[in-house]
């Protein structure tokens, strides 16, 4: 699934136009993307935990040339399942 039919199927579940099922998919994918700037943290139970992992710098090589390169830290988000989802999708209930 992606966002637009995420956003169809806000839409017809709820019975929203298309245009306020939008807004309401996107304020929650906003809130998401502030809150692990902000906190580093979001927790949704029986879905799963998004973090924003601390990556060290190190160092690469570039796959084209081969040249050594070295990689700056960075911060990436990482998203941790939650055991009723995992079990759901295992088909466990």
């Amino acid at each position: 699934m992606n966002k637009s039919e995420l956003v169809e199927a806000l839409s017809v579940r709820e019975n929203l136009t298309y245009k306020k099922a939008e807004q309401i998919v996107n304020l929650v994918f906003d809130e998401m993307a502030t809150a692990l700037v902000d906190s580093g943290r979001i927790e949704i139970r029986g879905f799963g935990s998004f973090m924003v992992k601390d990556y060290k710098s190190y160092t690469g090589r570039n796959p084209k040339t081969g040249q050594i390169i070295q990689v700056k830290p960075k911060k990436l988000p990482f998203f941790k399942v939650g055991k009723e989802l995992r079990e759901r999708v295992n088909g466990d209930r």
